[in-house]
């Protein structure tokens, strides 16, 4: 068989494993966003069902002849083919010798997982999800138990949602941040200056907060003819490719600033999946190449753009147009010292920018210890609440706002979270390189996010899952992920937030 004839069948082998991804997303957004608990045990086994199918192709003999061709004439393939077989042998090598009825088991307990979650967290009944965790992480240990290596159970996890990374990369990442961010929060606290303005706490209708959803997703550039809004209990962003990507959100009447943010987030994750290239549009290459720098796209978004005075200056007046009585004398640095007011607080999608990554070490620590020291599940809310108190120097007054707070290991993301503070890192970082070709802040001031949305997508969006995470952001300025320039960004922000010097 000639290498031409052997790209082209793998090509389209890897195209019906993409139709079968973009299935299984859909459904997963359906079964999120309305579908009907009764239908739980059904919607999970069709789930399963298509896990073990598309995990079936992904390791099958077939696939392997082609990893091997390919793989002997890396040299002759072109970008796109060499990143299609890069990304296909990574899935292959690491899933190889699982058992596929194990890859169903899972996939269908996460589906039924996801419900249980759900209604435990608005009963506030940990125990009612306990055994459906304790299941997970067993099965995921299981999982981990058929890969070949001696790394450990939590570094391959981690390695999952971004390539190459390890405990001791984040233990070192961690460290850095932390020796930064506690001296900063305690110079905060110490001045006693408070940035309460009044605004929080105001009622607003949520018919007005989905007419300020669809408002703000539209200016900030997603494309609602390729993407729509919908409701769960935890937001999140989903698709079946470029064309064809969702996002949720969830209203509070008294916090309209908890589902405005969402969505800001939110959308920067849907407007990467938005803008890959023609090249890769429908296969198995359009998608975001690593969960740390989805996650930077989304914090780019929310944080950079979304929480800086310019954009308050920006949408300021149009927002109150949407807002009640009593918002009718805020400014835009009432806005923009409400929503970077540093408070710890119990629930990490609403912490502020400068504690978010305390909530981000906490749960790293907490995952360490279940894929490490055995930890009995029915431990977790004692365990979560020590370290609450420990990062934030706050308790749970209940475990629906402490354990059960997070969808994350219902859908069996363990290993996840260590990447919302890589991409708070890389979004400094980015914005760092920007300003280095542009007037960011004349930009964010004028809404004119076209055109730092076309820099983002020239250097990352475009190219969806090509290159790995090292190269991409290697491509960009030379250098990787440094932690300096998001603690030069906090250090900057907040000493100016609330006036105090900057440095140590």
């Amino acid at each position: 068989m000639s290498l031409e004839t052997t790209v082209m069948r793998f090509m389209s082998y890897l195209d019906k494993i993409n139709m079968l991804n973009g299935v299984l997303a859909t459904l997963y957004f359906d079964a999120s966003t309305g579908a009907p608990n009764g239908a739980a045990d059904s919607r999970a086994k069709r789930m399963g069902f298509l896990s073990s199918e598309i995990f079936s192709m992904q390791v099958s003999d077939e696939m392997k002849g082609y990893l091997d061709i390919l793989g002997e004439q890396q040299d002759k393939l072109d970008e796109v083919v060499l990143a299609m077989y890069r990304v296909s042998k990574r899935v292959y090598d690491k899933k190889a010798k699982t058992p596929v009825e194990l890859v169903r088991r899972f996939s269908e307990l996460k589906s039924k997982a996801e419900v249980i979650w759900r209604d435990a967290k608005n009963n506030n009944d940990f125990n009612a999800f306990a055994p459906c965790l304790q299941e997970l992480v067993a099965m995921n240990k299981k999982l981990l138990s058929y890969r070949e290596g001696d790394a450990h159970p939590y570094d391959m996890l981690l390695d999952d949602y971004e390539e190459g990374l390890t405990m001791q990369v984040c233990d070192e990442f961690f460290g850095k941040l932390r020796a930064s961010i506690v001296p900063l929060l305690r110079r905060i606290t110490e001045s006693g200056k408070q940035n309460d303005t009044g605004l929080r706490g105001i009622p607003v209708d949520i018919a007005k907060q989905r007419e300020i959803s669809r408002m703000i997703a539209q200016k900030v550039g997603y494309d609602l003819n390729r993407g729509l809004i919908r409701e769960t209990e935890h937001p999140f962003c989903s698709g079946a490719g470029r064309d064809d990507v969702r996002i949720t959100t969830h209203y509070y009447e008294n916090e309209f600033l908890s589902s405005f943010y969402s969505i800001i987030h939110e959308c920067g994750h849907a407007i990467y999946e938005q803008n890959k290239k023609d090249e890769i549009a429908n296969t198995i290459l359009d998608r975001g190449i690593s969960a740390g720098l989805h996650e930077s796209q989304s914090r780019f978004y929310e944080n950079v753009l979304g929480r800086s005075k310019p954009f308050w200056d920006y949408i300021c007046e149009e927002l109150k147009t949407y807002l009640p009585e009593g918002y009718s004398k805020a400014t835009p640095d009432m806005f923009f010292k409400t929503v970077n007011e540093v408070k710890p607080s119990l629930i990490r999608i609403y912490a502020d920018e400068l504690t978010y990554c305390l909530h981000i070490m906490m749960r790293y620590e907490i995952e360490k210890m279940m894929f490490s020291d055995g930890v009995d599940v029915y431990d977790l809310p004692r365990i979560w609440n020590e370290k609450m108190q420990e990062y934030l120097g706050l308790t749970p007054p209940d475990d629906a706002r402490g354990v059960l707070q997070d969808v994350h290991w219902s859908a069996g993301l363990m290993g996840y979270f260590p990447t919302y503070a890589l991409g708070s890192a890389y979004a400094a970082q980015f914005l760092a390189y920007m300003r280095r070709e542009m007037d960011v802040d004349a930009l964010i001031r004028k809404g004119d996010f076209a055109v730092i949305t076309a820099w983002l997508t020239k250097h990352i969006h475009s190219h969806g899952s090509v290159y790995t995470p090292a190269k991409l952001v290697g491509r960009i300025a030379g250098e990787q992920l440094n932690a300096d320039y998001y603690i030069e960004y906090l250090t900057n922000k907040f000493s100016a937030v609330y006036g105090l010097e900057a440095g140590n």
